[in-house]
């Protein structure tokens, strides 16, 4: 792999962490009613955005490491769970994050024609989402062990869980989020 090749695997697979923790943040802000400056409508599409955002960077790092010659991984080891032969289980949680943001865009394209609950339900699968590319990201990079990294991901995780927490915990579940 050159040295480009390289840069690139790693780096996109950094933003596409930093854009999917974005999105989880915004998207659990808006969920739990969070006041903003912007109009609601203005906060969604900034959320839409930074979804999508995060799936192009997810293909991007993906498509690097398939060029990879270090660690030659083929087309269907990186489609199928814990096939690959670099550290499988970490890379395993990166393809099972991936498939599921893919099953969570493609009921995002379906919204209209989906009951609101099939969707809601599928929705939440973006947590497991950002839980298992955490996983990955930790067990698989090979910046993990960087202090730069680690501020970045400490600072990342901290504030996914403090909005996630901060979500979930206020009041316990509403009848609108048990119902959904």
């Amino acid at each position: 792999m050159s040295a480009t090749t390289w840069y690139i695997a790693r780096s996109s697979g950094l933003v596409a962490y930093l854009l999917l923790s974005s999105s989880v943040v915004l998207g659990a802000l808006m969920a739990g009613r969070a006041k903003f400056t912007w109009p609601r409508f203005a906060v969604g599409e900034v959320h839409r955005f930074l979804s999508v955002l995060a799936g192009v960077f997810i293909v991007v790092h993906g498509s690097a490491l398939l060029l990879d010659t270090v660690v030659p991984i083929s087309l269907a080891q990186a489609l199928v769970p814990f096939a690959s032969p670099y550290r499988p289980f970490a890379v395993g949680m990166g393809v099972l994050a991936a498939e599921l943001a893919a099953a969570v865009g493609i009921t995002n394209l379906f919204r209209s024609r989906l009951p609101h609950l099939v969707w809601r339900r599928f929705h939440y699968l973006t947590l497991a989402v950002w839980g298992l590319a955490t996983v990955h990201g930790f067990l698989a990079g090979t910046d993990r062990l960087d202090p730069w990294f680690a501020g970045i991901a400490m600072a990342t995780v901290t504030t996914v869980v403090m909005v996630l927490f901060t979500r979930f915990s206020s009041g316990g579940f509403s009848r609108r989020d048990l119902a959904a």
